[in-house]
């Protein structure tokens, strides 16, 4: 058996060189070098430093008359519902940072007594967090605790041993237990900010292990943890379909994550081949109302507002390395008229020469049904609109034209299509969508014959959830359907009875999507082509189990070229499973998120892998397990 997975054990070598040295005090989101330079520019009346501190002082978490309400039992429902306390901690988190700051800048000790008031108040009385938002609230506020304790500590601030002995154990005690284990199945920007607050405990209590768990998560978190999952290698965000609120408040914590290990000399801004900075641009271009590439329909809900989270991204990646980046220097426009962090994320113009901007990874590029048809059907074809049987077009194409049209619409069909040879569907592109009644399970197409051939399906989308439109959250509907109870549905499935017995089958330009069985499953077949298809979130734990269903399975099938495909996001199985088999040729796809493997193939030969992309995968990139002849051909990137 051979695994391809070099990232990560390159990764994991690099820890071992860093266990052995100490944390740098003060260290997260700011070194003493840091301080200074802020004070300096402060003390200056420089810009754009000047007016971020005016920006600070007018904040209410800022005023030297704040006070803290400490609550022992912390409860915040989902989105903030029944809560307790949660505003107050949320508050005295900004504040106690905040005074902080002050501290370090004015040297006005009664900021720093007041940034040590509110840590003593939490420190003496918090015990826990209740509520669907525990995690959340605590992540939220464990980052802006430690900065501030940091600064106060690395100071003659006057905060005593036993009282940072205690605010230590609040963290020991409160914090870490609830966070350690993440909270990989919500949306991505959770564990972002779990990973911030984690890492910043981590450097405040000289724990290593601890800072060298939340890296490693924010590498290769499985589920929605790491920064693969969060982002695709297109730079799009897994939430920009839910709304770019969420999207930015992801973004945010990573780049918080990033700054405070760069800080420590962990360099985090440049996993993936910078695919935050490919984000940040990603998402500063739809924000500002320029067409991005998208997969899904991004949300427009909370366009053209801007989170102030783009400064420390900004010096790091165009001011330090002079990596391009026109559209985070126009947010950061918008931001600087109202936020904040450029005080305490900005260090000025650099002076590296221009390397471009980040550029997006091209495999998959194209793959799924497009706006419009990629081939027009012939004269005779018949067309199918919404509400007319599919099942009688197929068939009397089988007798005559050899081609069915599908209009654009959804085509509710009332049972399994039973697919004749020598046929071709085709639909409209992403417009044309066939859907199995969404009582029914079973797959939505299967073949007529066990020695189906010559048959083609392009150009629409194959829809397996049971609504054909997602709700505000996807991530929600994903979770639905990935438990072991949801309804067994799949994609296409095509059986020959013997290796080889079906031939000539193309899939070109087609959306499979949304199933708990396997969304395309081909056994016994020879010269299969599948051509810029896009399987995307197919293969749950309905039966026969978890890690047995896939976006798309190959048995027994002689000659298959799987090409410039997506292979994404399968709640329980692989991208692509390939199992007795030959002659399979694997090029220029990209299997990513898949909770099992990006492609696994087994007992098979004349495998040729070439040109593609493999990421965030939870076990492996590619498994290739007793090849009978080896691989002939292997050259493929692999994080």
């Amino acid at each position: 058996m051979k695994r391809i997975g070099r990232f990560i054990f390159c990764w994991a070598a690099a820890l071992v060189t860093l266990a052995a040295q100490p944390f740098v005090h003060p260290g997260l989101l700011q070194s003493r070098h840091d301080l200074d330079f802020m004070k300096g520019k402060v003390d200056a009346g420089e810009q754009p430093w000047k007016h971020a501190w005016e920006n600070l002082l007018q904040q209410p978490f800022s005023a030297p008359d704040f006070q803290p309400k400490p609550t022992a039992h912390i409860v915040r429902g989902s989105y903030g519902r029944d809560a307790i306390g949660d505003r107050d901690l949320s508050n005295s988190a900004n504040a106690a940072y905040s005074q902080a700051l002050q501290w370090y800048i004015t040297r006005d000790r009664a900021h720093s007594r007041k940034a040590i008031e509110i840590l003593n108040a939490w420190s003496a009385m918090l015990w826990d967090f209740e509520g669907n938002d525990a995690k959340l609230l605590a992540a939220w506020t464990g980052a802006p605790f430690c900065n501030a304790a940091e600064i106060l500590r690395a100071t003659d601030a006057g905060w005593q041993p036993q009282e940072i002995e205690r605010f230590r154990r609040m963290l020991l005690t409160v914090y870490v237990p609830l966070l350690r284990d993440f909270f990989s199945e919500a949306n991505g920007n959770w564990d972002a900010a779990i990973a911030d607050t984690l890492l910043s405990i981590a450097i405040f209590c000289d724990d290593r292990a601890l800072f060298d768990s939340a890296t490693a998560h924010v590498l290769h978190g499985p589920g929605n943890g790491g920064i693969t999952k969060y982002l695709y290698p297109s730079g799009q965000c897994e939430e920009s379909t839910r709304d770019q609120t969420h999207t930015q408040l992801g973004l945010g914590y990573f780049v918080l994550a990033a700054q405070t290990a760069w800080t420590q000399g962990v360099d985090l801004y440049s996993a993936a081949d910078n695919r935050l900075a490919l984000g940040l641009e990603y998402t500063a271009r739809y924000l500002l109302g320029e067409d991005v590439p998208a997969y899904g329909v991004i949300s427009p809900q909370g366009r053209g507002r801007f989170s102030d989270i783009y400064e420390a991204a900004y010096q790091q990646y165009h001011e330090s390395q002079g990596i391009d980046q026109p559209f985070c220097a126009r947010a950061i426009e918008q931001t600087r008229q109202r936020g904040w962090t450029a005080l305490t994320l900005y260090r000025g113009p650099g002076h590296k020469p221009s390397v471009g901007p980040p550029q997006p990874a091209s495999q998959a590029e194209s793959a799924g049904a497009a706006d419009a048809v990629t081939a027009q059907p012939p004269a005779g074809a018949i067309r199918v609109a919404p509400g007319q049987s599919v099942q009688d077009a197929l068939d009397r194409a089988a007798a005559g034209s050899g081609w069915v049209a599908l209009a654009k619409g959804v085509h509710n069909i009332p049972a399994a299509l039973r697919m004749p040879s020598g046929v071709t569907l085709a639909g409209e592109g992403r417009d044309s969508i066939l859907w199995l009644d969404p009582q029914k399970p079973g797959p939505a197409i299967v073949a007529a014959t066990s020695d189906l051939h010559d048959v083609t399906f392009r150009d629409f989308v194959v829809e397996g959830a049971v609504a054909t439109r997602t709700s505000s959250d996807p991530n929600q509907d994903r979770r639905a359907r990935s438990y072991q109870n949801a309804l067994s549905r799949g994609g296409i499935s095509l059986a020959g009875n013997r290796t080889g017995e079906m031939r000539r089958l193309r899939f070109e330009h087609l959306t499979v999507r949304h199933c708990t069985h396997n969304g395309v499953a081909i056994r016994g077949a020879a010269e299969v082509r599948i051509a810029a298809v896009d399987f995307s979130d197919n293969g749950s734990s309905v039966a026969p189990g978890p890690g047995l269903l896939h976006n798309l399975l190959l048995s027994h099938v002689e000659g298959a070229e799987v090409l410039d495909s997506r292979l994404d996001d399968s709640p329980w199985g692989s991208g692509l499973d390939a199992v007795a088999s030959s002659g399979i040729v694997i090029s220029g796809c990209e299997a990513a998120r898949n909770r099992l493997h990006g492609v696994q193939v087994a007992e098979s030969m004349g495998v040729r892998i070439r040109g593609n992309l493999f990421e965030g995968n939870d076990a492996s990139g590619l498994i290739l397990e007793k090849l009978m002849d080896g691989v002939r051909q292997l050259e493929t990137p692999e994080t």
